[in-house]
């Protein structure tokens, strides 16, 4: 009978400490946070496409990784406290983009930090170089002060008489120093006359446009979290304003620009979630090479064509990765 009381007491013990490791285990899930620097509008897409690629590479929300996604919507205070309250909560990996990689590195030197999408992280001194960053901080670079060129000869291209551009840019966001010299340059080179239009908060975008109205040929957007976030907008008051616009990457396209030419950000968060897959598998940032793009988009919008007045030749037409009607 004792014997039969010790083997059942012995079984209690083990499902009771087969239940605490459970419970200790589902506890203990890695966690990713997520700070998004825009809104579900401007970047759900890009994190949808970051979640699905951890996912195929066998991370299931639940139960075996958790996310917290923490939304700033471009504004870069909002950006600062969530970073803090990772940092606070001890996450295992941060991912993140433009102003968001500051803040995060601001907040910690320990946390892992995967940026999907940054302009010059050796520049800003997020990395000690490309091969080797060298500390807690890697991700995939945009490098958009090399795509200035490119995206101006292309809207020379489309509009043949272009003179004079406008530059929409938002001087508080993280690059924008180095994308001025960048656009300046470009311009200079294609005997353009370019004028910048400063904005820093979401109030300063529509009297920033009625500034330029009849004083332009076209308008460049400097793509980051702010235009994004507020890119109906923008789209809004230039049609009205027969101005044709020129963007970083396609989503201001689909939502009725004339134009885009850069990365391709859905295939740029999927290859951050594959690096946040090697860290939460242990491998270090310092040793993971900062990567660039692979995938670049030029998109027209023949709608919005239209409506400026514009034929866009065949030609260009068929160089364009999608065009849309």
């Amino acid at each position: 009978m004792q014997r039969r009381k010790f083997i059942l007491s012995l079984a209690g013990f083990a499902l009771i400490a087969t239940r605490a490791a459970n419970s200790q285990q589902a506890a203990k899930l890695p966690v990713v946070g997520f700070l998004v620097a825009g809104t579900q509008a401007s970047h759900g897409v890009w994190v949808a496409a970051f979640a699905q690629r951890l996912a195929e590479l066998g991370w299931t929300e639940g139960r075996n990784v958790k996310i917290e996604y923490r939304w700033a919507a471009g504004d870069a205070q909002r950006m600062t406290e969530f970073a803090a309250e990772f940092v606070h909560q001890k996450v295992d990996v941060i991912v993140t983009s433009a102003y968001g990689v500051i803040a995060a590195k601001q907040a910690t030197s320990a946390i892992p930090i995967v940026f999907a999408a940054y302009s010059d992280p050796v520049a800003s001194g997020l990395v000690e170089s490309l091969a080797r960053p060298g500390g807690n901080v890697t991700g995939l670079t945009v490098q958009p002060s090399d795509l200035n060129s490119k995206r101006l000869e292309l809207l020379r291209e489309i509009i043949p008489n272009v003179r004079r551009v406008a530059a929409l840019v938002n001087t508080s966001s993280s690059g924008a120093s180095d994308q001025l010299i960048g656009i300046r340059a470009a311009a200079s080179a294609l005997n353009l006359e370019i004028s910048i239009v400063e904005i820093r908060t979401a109030e300063d975008i529509e009297p920033a446009l009625a500034s330029i109205k009849g004083r332009t040929d076209a308008l460049y957007v400097f793509s980051e979290p702010l235009t994004n976030a507020n890119r109906y907008q923008i789209i809004k008051v230039t049609t009205a304003s027969k101005i044709p616009t020129l963007f970083g990457f396609r989503e201001f396209v689909d939502a009725g620009g004339l134009m885009s030419y850069g990365p391709n950000f859905v295939d740029l968060f999927k290859r951050a979630a594959e690096l946040t897959d090697k860290i939460l598998h242990g491998a270090k940032p310092a040793e993971l090479p900062v990567q660039e793009p692979v995938r670049f988009d030029f998109v027209i919008n023949l709608k919005a064509a239209r409506a400026l007045g514009l034929k866009i030749s065949e030609t260009i037409l068929a160089r364009a990765d999608e065009v849309i009607e």
